[in-house]
């Protein structure tokens, strides 16, 4: 039996449709990553699976119970982390921790081993008000209120949004070895790096889900073989190929651009070719393996494509 599963969930806010139709599971001990950027519809999804928002249509199931019918139930059986830290600030951690423990009946010792490798980090703040914590203490605060309770699905809500990178990469190994303890982790994130970190992940843009899958096979469905190319004006570079009919796509990222042609057998001497017609200084151009970011941006502009024909035969 899946831990979570969504299906045709559809939650609009009067015209504007946040959820579109969305369906997915995540399995039993899984760490399921829901990925896309801001106002893609990820805290809507996390909201309805979490009780605290209802859906206009569709059917949500936490651990077997209804999002609707049997709310209580699956309230004592999930941790929920909000991209917002919501925590008590006037309160210090130790407060927070016990308060947390007494609205679920339980206490910081009933489930301390399940905390212990997170609580050990921030237990020399314990008399430190959480107001007044950084941001990536803060965050482990938070992950300790989810879990004080030992709930079975552990929903967190873009935990790693505005920390540094340092805090990001200890929040994932923290992740990693709950995944390890059989808590199912259900993520959401705008960060791509992060996708292949998930045993599976779910790629979402406008209120819809445009692909899930393991992250490997994800990048593998990249249907073109694809270039990294770079030159000293790379500006210009951009705006040249973006103009040029054998370019499919053409997408800044950093120093380089990324490219794809229209043509089935493209090559780098080819790329070259085409460059020539803009005499580009110091032009270099490489194949590269996709990435997840690569592969999001192509469905993302297949989808907008999608709609655009959609609205042309409904006359719009």
């Amino acid at each position: 039996m899946s831990a979570v599963t969504l299906k045709n969930c559809i939650k609009k806010y009067g015209d504007f449709v946040a959820v579109d139709d969305v369906s997915f599971e995540v399995q039993k001990g899984e760490l399921f990553g829901l990925i896309g950027p801001d106002g893609a519809g990820k805290t809507s999804v996390f909201r309805i699976l979490t009780t605290l928002l209802l859906a206009d249509s569709g059917t949500a199931i936490v651990e077997g119970h209804d999002v609707v019918k049997e709310f209580q139930e699956i309230r004592n059986k999930v941790g929920y982390m909000p991209g917002k830290f919501s925590l008590y600030q006037d309160l210090t951690v130790q407060e927070n921790l016990e308060f947390f423990a007494t609205i679920f009946g339980t206490t910081i010792e009933e489930n301390y081993e399940l905390i212990k490798d997170i609580y050990d980090q921030i237990k020399p703040f314990s008399n430190r008000r959480a107001g007044k914590l950084s941001g990536g203490m803060k965050q482990k605060l938070a992950l300790c209120c989810a879990l004080i309770h030992k709930p079975e699905v552990l929903f967190l809500d873009e935990p790693t949004t505005g920390v540094d990178v340092v805090s990001r990469s200890e929040f994932w190994q923290m992740l990693i070895k709950l995944k390890e303890q059989k808590i199912t982790i259900v993520v959401s994130t705008p960060y791509m790096d992060e996708a292949k970190l998930c045993d599976r992940i779910a790629l979402m843009q406008n209120g819809k889900i445009m692909s899930v899958d393991e992250p490997k096979n994800i990048i593998k469905s990249f249907p073109k073989t694809l270039f990294a190319a770079k030159a000293k004006n790379i500006y210009k570079l951009l705006q040249d190929f973006r103009t040029d009919k054998e370019i499919e796509s053409c997408d800044a990222f950093g120093e380089f651009i990324h490219i794809t042609l229209i043509s089935e057998d493209a090559n780098e001497e080819r790329v070259k070719e085409i460059a020539k017609k803009y005499n580009p200084e110091n032009f270099k151009v490489k194949i590269i393996e996709p990435t997840i970011e690569d592969t999001f941006i192509r469905l993302m502009r297949e989808q907008n494509n999608l709609g655009e024909l959609k609205e042309i035969v409904n006359g719009k």
